[in-house]
C-alpha cells in the first residue's frame, strides 16, 4: 500500500514555505509521494488573482520539478463548481484503492475543520496532517497527525502584493517560479 500526501491549496503563486511544508511531512511520515492539488473554486477563499488555471499548473510544474516524489494532481481543476474536498477525496480513494492518503493542512485550516464540508465522512477516508504556521493554533477536537515544520511566514496572498509593488521576491520563491511570473506579467509585475 502506497501511503500518499495530498496537499491542496490556491498555489497562487506556489512559494518556498508550501515546498518546505511538503518535503518535511514527506521526511517525517516517510509517505511515497506528495501530490499536489490546486483547488478550482475554494469554497472558503475569494479569488485573489487573475491568473488561469493553466498559469497555475504551469508555476506548480516548476516549483516541484526537482523533487521526485512530488507530483501535481489537477482533479479539482477537472470538476466543475466549488471545490469540496469530501467529493475529491472520495473520488480519489475510489480510484486508488490501494492508497492511505494523508490531506496535508496548515494550522490556518486547522482551526476552520468543524466548518469543512462532511467533516466527519472525511476523516473516514483520509489522516489529516496539521502543520504548524504563524498565529494558528493546531489544537482540534478532530484527530490530525501533528507535524512540526521550520516555520517561515510566507503567504502566496503577501507574495501577490509584494510583486504588485516590485518587492524582490528572492528567497521566497523558486527563482524558476520568479522567471515565470515575470515573463509572463503576472500579479502587476513589470
Amino acid at each position: 500500500m502506497l501511503h500518499i500526501g495530498i496537499f491542496g491549496g490556491t498555489f497562487d503563486p506556489p512559494h518556498n514555505g508550501h515546498l518546505l511544508i511538503a518535503n518535511e511531512v514527506l521526511i517525517e511520515l516517510r509517505l511515497d509521494e506528495i501530490w499536489f492539488m490546486p483547488n478550482n473554486i475554494p469554497p472558503h477563499k475569494e479569488q485573489g488573482s487573475n491568473t488561469t488555471n493553466e498559469q497555475r499548473i504551469d508555476m506548480l510544474k516548476l516549483a516541484i520539478k526537482d523533487q521526485p516524489a512530488f507530483r501535481l494532481q489537477t482533479i479539482e481543476l477537472e470538476r466543475e463548481g466549488p471545490s469540496y474536498t469530501y467529493e475529491t477525496m472520495k473520488i480519489l480513494t475510489e480510484k486508488y484503492g490501494d492508497i492511505r492518503f494523508y490531506f496535508i493542512i496548515g494550522g490556518d485550516m486547522v482551526e476552520y475543520l468543524p466548518k469543512w464540508h462532511h467533516i466527519e465522512e472525511l476523516l473516514e477516508i483520509v489522516s489529516f496532517v496539521g502543520v504548524k504556521r504563524p498565529g494558528f493554533s493546531i489544537h482540534t477536537p478532530y484527530p490530525i497527525i501533528s507535524v512540526d515544520v521550520p516555520q517561515i511566514d510566507v503567504s502566496s496572498s503577501m507574495l501577490r502584493k509584494r510583486i504588485a509593488k516590485e518587492i524582490d521576491t528572492r528567497y521566497l520563491l523558486p527563482e524558476s517560479v520568479r522567471q515565470y511570473i515575470k515573463e509572463n506579467k503576472l500579479y502587476g509585475s513589470k
